[in-house]
């Protein structure tokens, strides 16, 4: 049995006729018939009965013909892949934590190609899975912080991974709140005044620990904590808990809107402020394409780096 009797068996069936068949298949009649019994004698079924006015399927022969039929089609996919003239598509993605920065750098950067040459992905996640998708090359770029806190433990994740860390800009913690805020109108904002309110944070899954916190300063002990999956619920949680969160103070007002405000985070001797280190990761010794290139200049650009 051969693909290609299969394929002749299925436009015989569609045509109802051999000789309309043959004119479709650009053979002759006769060496059709001949390859139909051949086939015939081969499975030791009737496929097709025969008469004046053409062909119609035996009750045998349409058991046959849809088993053939999944045969052909999967065929016909392989071969679309593999054999024919198809313009290559090529992969960009990028993982990243609950960054609007990062988002609005991928905009920009998926403005500069041809969307029918490349399949873009961008991936707002669980800083573990940011670590992973890149291990992984699920993504090209992942974009994450390091801190004095979590520096050493995502330092062997990355080792696990083969990553490297390529740091763009470092920050303090900024309070980040909706301007309806009870404290939304302080130039810095302490410990001690947060506490009345719920502390937000992205949560991590099974692997969650401080250590894996997109948020700065997840060490300290807060009396109220809300959890969220996504960045939108964390805004909608902002506004309706007068919940806060402390970030980097980098914010994409075009991505989350202008209702929202960064403070700077006013240290203590209690409670003392520390270094957020924002970069990207990569597999170590990767040359990075033309579209992550251009994706780490509009890094970049947005951040202020020269």
């Amino acid at each position: 049995m051969t693909i290609q009797q299969i394929k002749y068996a299925l436009v015989i069936a569609r045509c109802g006729s051999m000789n309309k068949a043959a004119e479709l298949l650009f053979i002759s009649q006769p060496a059709l018939s001949n390859t139909i019994k051949e086939l015939e004698n081969e499975v030791h079924i009737t496929i097709f009965n025969r008469s004046k006015k053409g062909v119609s399927l035996t009750n045998e022969g349409t058991d046959f013909l849809s088993y053939a039929r999944q045969v052909y089609q999967q065929f016909e996919l392989l071969e679309e892949q593999y054999l024919n003239e198809r313009t290559t598509v090529y992969k960009f993605g990028v993982s990243t934590q609950h960054y609007s920065f990062a988002t609005k750098s991928f905009i920009e950067t998926v403005k500069k190609f041809d969307t029918q040459e490349y399949q873009f992905a961008i991936r707002e996640t669980k800083t573990f899975n940011v670590i992973r998708d890149v291990g992984d090359e699920r993504s090209e770029i992942g974009v994450l912080f390091l801190s004095q806190l979590n520096a050493k433990v995502l330092q062997r994740y990355f080792d696990e991974y083969d990553l490297s860390f390529t740091e763009l800009v470092d920050t303090s913690a900024y309070v980040y709140m909706h301007r309806s805020h009870p404290l939304a109108q302080k130039e810095t904002i302490r410990f001690e005044e947060l506490q009345d309110y719920p502390c937000l944070s992205f949560e991590q899954g099974k692997e969650s620990s401080v250590y894996l916190a997109e948020e700065i300063l997840s060490e300290k002990a807060y009396l109220r904590s809300v959890t969220a999956s996504d960045r939108a619920t964390m805004l909608n949680l902002m506004k309706g808990l007068n919940g806060y969160t402390l970030c980097s103070g980098i914010i994409s007002e075009e991505s989350n809107g202008d209702e929202y405000t960064v403070i700077p985070f006013c240290e203590d001797g209690e409670h003392m402020n520390t270094v957020m280190k924002i970069g990207y990761i990569m597999k170590k010794n990767h040359v990075l394409s033309e579209v992550g290139e251009e994706y780490i200049k509009e890094l970049k650009n947005y951040l202020q780096i020269t």
